[in-house]
């Protein structure tokens, strides 16, 4: 039988996930002859000849043995002219780019690397940087594509005897030509020291630290993606002392738990949450609090949940098997506002004072991965903060775009994407790019997504956000004056349903409705939008219902003290007399910290016509949580909404209290006024937070099903922004659009809030392009 030769270029996750030493194996078993080679657009090229049953043989078990972490999303096939070949080799990789595949991300250390790390008579023993083909840094330690060991941080580590033995081992299936591998012989180093520099003698250092962190003190880790800082969360002087030193008054920290055993002993965990927390991304994930978990109450007051996650690091299970609890608060390791550190030069500058040791080790962190958040929300698993696990895996769209897209995100919770064929890159969380700090992070990282899959920015599209205010937009109509690329704005919330259907991969042209739910967004009117209903074909978007606009009293500060939203209302709807003796008797003078002089002001910005509007979700709800008593100060962004939420958990929907919709246009202040006389009546403020939360989501449903007699689809519904995790505020839509047998879509792979905010950008960029705007 003559013999044939088939060329393969392979996309999708498959450089850094042991994909070339699987097909060697592969080729070894089939008896095909030929080469497996990575390319520079982190795409592998394979060529096998042999005879066709071989051939056969090849592809069968190339499909049966695929690595674990790996992902195909495209292969193209071509058959080729025999070249001869004889046996089969993995070839040194070629910088050429023929189709552009995945940068892997992280994962999480798997059961056989952790395993050797806790056999006594395993050459890696007690190894804090252990891993294998399947497990380990990739994103967090890769300078250039494509991944091969001389373009990552483990360049600087040259692999001993053993540690080549085992890589020019074919058979050695987690370890041959496994770039990151290493051993205490010739990989990295940890090491204690003060955080003044001063190296702290100890024959173990991770016991060292644990035993430190155990007597109180607060300890700098060195991670993955970035700095950690880890203490005590079982004792309150400890958390408190954290919370002083990091001026973090109430956002909730993050817990880490040495397995699944011990997260168990801290939050209610069923088999799926489990399985999330066990899967290579490894989130943290938020999850009810156990009513006896031995964790303090100033972890995350205010809160139902605890935001756990496992050990995913072999360093940062050594850490936590030598501690008392097997778990700590294990946070970001930054100040207010800054990005995390991945340098011990950033910890000695910007943390001195809030930790008092540094575990750090000499692997260099080449890319800032945080660590990625995740709910659940009706059953769905949904992100909140898409990082180290997570990013930059691309997301797949039901088309391709005309030019390549580099697109800059909202302010808050920043991500920046670039576009191209029918693929959206996402950045890793950037942060808040109303710090310099942190535009700057943006920055640099879109600069470098451009670099590795080649983009030219001077014919791209660059997007952003159209609020004229936002620095993530000043620095996109910079690139666009430094490349002479052309410049395009797309409205918040436009982006916001875009992005969800974007995953969903609909077509431009198609009419969809969708619902946007958040804080503040810049309207087309020029005013702050935040709860809309929108019908759009990707390109455009026609605004064809919203919830009616609350005031802002003194603007910002009406954000961060809402009681004056609440005074604001009772204001629209009672007069300023009546209204500010009701702010005195259902206590919202008390939660003003200048009293009642601040409610007066409040009330006379409101009667004279002086106050913003806001059509914003989490403004109305903010107004209700410091209404009911439930959080009067925003300590962090979404915090009264966030508490009102976990608040409202344990009560019920009230059928006396419902929602008007009149010509598209969700009553809030009627359903306010209703809540009001409720709360003046005793009914249960737990209940009438869930009704609150509940009639919202039920008002912008009915909008959005009348709205569908206009949609060439009108079985699915789409649904992003912030609030679009709010359990009680979706179930209320849910539930409405159910009885009509229509779907209610939520995002799966970005998350609903400004950290998917960029895809949605290129997704309306790349339909305007294919419609001609």
């Amino acid at each position: 039988m003559g013999r044939v030769a088939l060329r393969l270029i392979i996309s999708g996750v498959v450089q850094g996930v042991g994909f070339r030493p699987f097909v060697y194996r592969v080729a070894l078993l089939s008896g095909v002859a030929g080469y497996v080679r990575n390319m520079g657009g982190s795409e592998v090229e394979i060529w096998v000849e042999g005879s066709w049953p071989q051939l056969r043989s090849f592809l069968r078990l190339f499909l049966e043995k695929l690595p674990p972490p790996a992902e195909i999303e495209e292969v193209e096939v071509r058959e080729e002219r025999p070249g001869g070949y004889e046996g089969f080799r993995i070839l040194r990789s070629g910088s050429a780019a023929e189709k552009r595949s995945m940068i892997p991300p992280d994962f999480a250390v798997c059961r056989d690397c952790l395993r050797e790390v806790l056999d006594p008579g395993d050459r890696r023993y007690r190894y804090p940087f252990n891993s294998c083909a399947y497990c380990g840094p990739r994103f967090s330690m890769i300078y250039r594509v494509p991944y091969d060991r001389e373009n990552t941080a483990m360049r600087d580590f040259p692999m001993c005897e053993d540690c080549r033995r085992e890589y020019e081992d074919p058979w050695n299936e987690r370890r041959f030509h496994a770039q990151g591998i290493s051993c205490p012989k010739c990989g990295p180093r940890v090491w204690l020291e003060t955080v003044d520099g001063e190296r702290v003698e100890a024959r173990d250092p991770i016991r060292e630290a644990a035993r430190l962190i155990d007597e109180g003190y607060i300890v700098a880790v060195k991670g993955l993606g970035g700095f950690h800082i880890a203490a005590l969360a079982s004792d309150d002087d400890v958390v408190l002392e954290l919370r002083r030193r990091k001026r973090r008054p109430t956002k909730p920290f993050a817990l880490m738990a040495l397995d699944a055993s011990i997260a168990g002993k801290l939050v209610y965990l069923d088999e799926r949450a489990r399985r999330v927390l066990e899967s290579p991304e490894a989130p943290i994930l938020l999850l009810p609090r156990r009513e006896d978990a031995p964790v303090s109450r100033h972890v995350a007051p205010g809160l139902v949940w605890l935001g756990v996650m496992l050990a995913y690091t072999p360093l940062h299970y050594l850490l936590l098997m030598e501690t008392r609890d097997k778990f700590l608060i294990m946070t970001s390791g930054n100040i207010h506002g800054k990005p995390m550190c991945k340098t011990v030069e950033c910890v000695r500058e910007q943390l001195r004072g809030v930790v008092d040791y540094v575990l750090n080790h000499n692997r260099v962190i080449v890319n800032r991965v945080d660590d990625s958040v995740a709910r659940f929300t009706r059953g769905r698993l949904v992100l909140i903060r898409r990082g180290r696990g997570y990013a930059p895996k691309w997301i797949r769209l039901g088309f391709s775009t005309p030019r390549e897209i580099i697109a800059f995100g909202a302010e808050l919770q920043n991500a920046g994407a670039i576009a191209f064929e029918d693929k959206v890159v996402l950045t890793q969380y950037i942060g808040d790019t109303d710090d310099y700090d942190t535009l700057l992070e943006l920055d640099h990282y879109l600069r470098w997504f451009v670099e590795q899959y080649r983009i030219d920015a001077s014919r791209a599209v660059i997007v952003a956000d159209m609020h004229p205010g936002y620095n993530s937009r000043r620095l996109a109509e910079e690139w666009s004056r430094e490349t002479g690329a052309q410049l395009q704005l797309v409205q918040h919330h436009h982006a916001h349903v875009a992005a969800v259907m974007g995953e969903y991969r609909v077509k431009p042209g198609a009419r969809r409705v969708g619902i946007a739910v958040d804080g503040t967004g810049y309207g087309l009117d020029g005013t702050i939008w935040g709860g809309e209903v929108i019908l759009t074909d990707l390109a455009s978007f026609e605004r064809v219902g919203y919830l009616k606009p609350v005031p802002l009293p003194g603007g910002d500060r009406a954000t961060e003290w809402p009681a004056r939203i609440a005074v604001g209302l009772l204001t629209l709807l009672y007069g300023e007399g009546e209204a500010l003796e009701l702010a005195k008797e259902l206590g919202l003078v008390e939660r003003l910290p200048h009293g009642e002089s601040e409610a007066v002001i409040a009330a006379r910005l409101v009667s004279r016509g002086s106050a913003p509007l806001a059509s914003s979700t989490g403004r109305f709800l903010d107004a209700v949580s410091a209404l009911l008593g439930v959080c009067s100060h925003r300590g962090y962004e979404g915090e009264p909404a966030i508490r009102l939420e976990s608040f409202s958990l344990s009560g019920r929907v009230l059928e006396d209290i419902t929602v008007r919709v009149v010509d598209g246009v969700v009553d809030t202040h009627r359903l306010f006024e209703e809540i009001v006389e409720a709360l003046r009546e005793g009914a249960r403020r737990e209940d009438l937070a869930a009704t609150a939360q509940y009639r919202l989501g039920e008002g912008l449903a009915r909008i959005a099903l009348q709205a569908l007699d206009r949609a060439d689809d009108t079985t699915a519904v789409y649904m992003g922004g912030g609030a679009a995790v709010n359990e009680l505020l979706v179930r209320g839509v849910e539930d409405v659009l159910r009885e009509e047998g229509v779907t209610l879509l939520l995002p799966r792979k970005a998350p609903p809030g400004d950290g998917g905010i960029a895809l949605g950008q290129a997704v309306v960029t790349a339909a305007r392009l294919l419609q001609g705007y």
